[in-house]
């Protein structure tokens, strides 16, 4: 009896000590618009400020830091097969920062995206980035796939997903801006992103190239372009200007980034018949933060 008992407590002992080794991520189960585990950073693009070496370090923070294994994603950049995916100046960022591994993984071949070969980088991923470029490609490249299907499963894993520009507004679930003829058209060809953010529109490059109204073309969707698989009456939009960045947590997000940077966010049910364009969104600063299930900005 005194051996069984002493058994069991070792055993117990050892439990705990391997309890205690596993990071434990923040879980959000009752989410409805941000993500029920792990964490997303999304950059509204880089610009003079050149704020992009701040928000990734928060990134890679998010993502495990030192014991980080990072993989960069640039297939948005180009549609070019010479173009050189690898040189990435997030690799560059994440090897200074001292992370565990760092990878870069890029096809616009369908077939290769759902191989076991391919993803297999992601299997240990802590933290996945998304480029610049078009917002499309992405899309076209991985949408559906078990490419796709492995990126969500980095964030169950407690796991930081990040992008910037056009790997901001992949994050969303209605991809504004994804029309392949060009990136004035809001409802465009291509629409699925891959839905981090459930319900919501993502634009970016806000305030500095003035796209303070585009939003609205998707949220009220004029010439009802919109496929029927989005729920536009549930969308939010959010407006991220360049060199600043919303830290999302299950339904609540932070702005960090440049002192004078503003986030808009757009919630039609807040609208009236009569409200006026100007009044269609509410702006949040560098320290702010909202909640996306009540829909208000935190105190």
């Amino acid at each position: 009896m005194i051996r069984e008992s002493s058994s069991g407590m070792i055993r117990l002992f050892f439990l705990q000590l391997l309890f205690l080794s596993i990071p434990v991520s923040a879980e959000y189960p009752d989410a409805v618009v941000g993500p029920k585990q792990g964490s997303l950073v999304i950059v509204g693009g880089g610009g003079p400020d050149r704020q992009f070496p701040h928000v990734f370090k928060k990134f890679v923070e998010l993502a495990g830091g030192e014991k980080a294994h990072i993989v960069i994603v640039p297939t948005a950049a180009s549609s070019d097969p010479n173009y050189n995916y690898q040189r990435s100046g997030a690799v560059s960022l994440a090897k200074y920062l001292g992370v565990a591994g760092v990878s870069v993984l890029h096809t616009h071949d369908r077939k290769e995206a759902n191989t076991e070969k391919f993803v297999k980088p992601l299997s240990k991923a802590t933290g996945v980035w998304f480029g610049g470029g078009r917002q499309w490609r992405f899309t076209k490249a991985y949408g559906g796939t078990r490419t796709e299907e492995e990126f969500h499963k980095v964030l169950e894993r407690g796991g930081a997903i990040g992008g910037s520009s056009a790997g901001a507004t992949i994050q969303g679930s209605f991809l504004a801006r994804g029309d392949t003829r060009g990136n004035t058209i809001m409802v465009g060809n291509v629409q699925r992103g891959f839905g981090f953010m459930r319900n919501t529109a993502i634009d970016q490059h806000l305030i500095a190239r003035g796209r303070e109204k585009d939003l609205l073309r998707v949220l009220e969707d004029p010439k009802g372009r919109m496929r029927k698989q989005f729920d536009r009456a549930e969308m939010l939009g959010i407006g991220i200007d360049e060199d600043v960045a919303i830290v999302v947590k299950g339904d609540q997000f932070e702005v960090i980034g440049k002192e004078k940077g503003v986030v808009l966010v757009y919630d039609p049910k807040s609208w009236k018949k009569e409200t006026p364009d100007e009044k269609k969104w509410v702006t949040l600063i560098n320290g702010q933060k909202y909640d996306l299930k009540a829909r208000k900005v935190l105190k």
